[in-house]
């Protein structure tokens, strides 16, 4: 089989890693990939947004078997344009994926179908945003409708931080039209959770749970990135709270979108908190999310390809999709600076890796035969073994071995899983 994945970053390069263990695969193209990717795909410089060149590549390559993984392609419909070509893929139709392209459609959608959430109010006009600021309780949240990088929730603690949010979203567009609608939504606490799931659009299968660490300096401090580590399984996540969810968030979701004449197959992530009430959800990803994929793929003891199939064509089982029962801990290595200024074009050296090890690449180039970095992530190091204190060793040590100017990782991942642990 012919395979084509969309994308470019260390999420992508954990997808095609896993589809590759599939013997009936002769040829991954990953468009456009990165300078590591193309260590196992033929990666060609077409940007996944670009619709039109995809489908044109696809008309004369004919792939097999498409997956589509980042957010935009599969919000702009690069799904139902392959299909219509003959490509089946992988991946939610674009009026299925709305439940990440547009946060009021899943929070209207949570409150139609008694999906637990935060309560929320939404708001088209700036002043009017501003006057129902004035009555909130602080710490609370201010979002904006549609994609924006993942920058677009903001936790503000004052009126002043929520006036300027809602300035820099509704009246100065930094993220676009995303921020013409905005989310006010209660501040909710507890442990975060992030479970991937598959679905055919009637089954859903949950991935094993992960944690994510957001903020770009040790002990959760500094700013909001796109990840700097991921460990699985999350231990907030016990059998206990898996049920409760698979009864009142995973299921009633599916179904959901099924009676909105909706359904969403492909990989559908559930960014979870577990309050006081219960759990919540805090937002939907209409796909694997980055680097939590780092971290579950690397546990699927199952053909990725097979469950891919599964969900594309309708026939997906709980009893297809099996994890191993040790644990997984990605360490991110970033340009120093990331997620501000930083500078690339380093030669990164890479390791042999040994049993229990992955290197994810995300950001990076080949210029003269070298592999460069090229992004503010630029890696993932994986460490997989028993127990989630020995992946955590494992990622670490692996860690340590790659080398590129200007590297910079966070010290502490997985930490606050092994003090629950405890």
């Amino acid at each position: 089989m012919d395979l084509l994945v969309i994308g470019g970053g260390g999420r992508e390069h954990a997808v095609v890693k896993a589809l590759k263990k599939n013997k009936s695969v002769e040829k991954i193209w990953c468009l456009p990939g990165n300078g590591g990717i193309a260590r196992d795909a033929e990666c060609v410089p077409i940007k996944a947004t670009d619709l039109e060149s995809i489908v044109a590549f696809a008309t004369e390559h004919r792939p097999d078997f498409a997956v589509v993984t980042p957010d935009d392609p599969l919000c702009l419909g690069l799904v139902d344009r392959l299909e219509e070509i003959g490509v089946p893929c992988f991946g939610p139709t674009k009026n299925a994926a709305i439940l990440e392209g547009s946060k009021v459609f899943s929070k209207q959608l949570m409150e139609k179908y008694n999906i637990p959430t935060a309560a929320a109010r939404t708001f088209t006009d700036p002043a009017a945003a501003l006057a129902y600021l004035q009555t909130c309780d602080y710490p609370t949240v201010v979002k904006a409708d549609g994609l924006a990088l993942g920058k677009g929730a903001l936790i503000v603690g004052s009126f002043e931080e929520a006036k300027d949010a809602v300035e820099n979203m509704m009246v100065k567009k930094i993220f676009g039209e995303s921020g013409s609608r905005i989310l006010v939504e209660e501040f909710l606490t507890g442990p975060e959770v992030s479970v991937l799931s598959f679905t055919d659009g009637s089954t859903v299968v949950p991935m094993v749970s992960s944690m994510d660490h957001k903020r770009a300096g040790d002990g959760d401090k500094g700013l909001n990135t796109g990840g700097m580590g991921t460990v699985a399984p999350n231990p907030y996540y016990t059998p206990e709270i898996a049920d409760v969810c698979m009864k009142t968030i995973f299921r009633p979701t599916i179904e959901a979108m099924k009676k909105e004449g909706r359904p969403f197959r492909g990989c559908l992530y559930f960014g979870l908190m577990l309050t006081p009430k219960g759990p919540k959800v805090i937002e939907y990803n209409c796909r694997f999310g980055d680097p939590e994929t780092q971290v579950v793929l690397p546990l699927l003891s199952s053909d990725l390809l097979t469950v891919m199939q599964a969900c594309r064509a309708g026939t997906l089982r709980e009893d297809m999709v099996k994890f191993e029962t040790g644990a997984a801990c990605c360490v991110v290595m970033a340009s120093d600076g990331y997620p501000q200024k930083y500078d690339t074009g380093y030669e990164i050296t890479l390791p042999e890796t040994g049993e229990g090890e992955e290197i994810y690449i995300a950001g990076a180039k080949v210029s003269d035969g070298k592999l460069l970095t090229a992004g503010g992530r630029v890696l993932g190091a994986v460490g997989k073994a028993e127990t989630l204190e020995k992946a955590v060793e494992r990622a670490y040590a692996l860690a340590e071995r790659i080398e590129f100017g200007n590297a910079y990782m966070r010290r502490d991942i997985g930490q606050r899983a092994l003090a629950a642990l405890k």
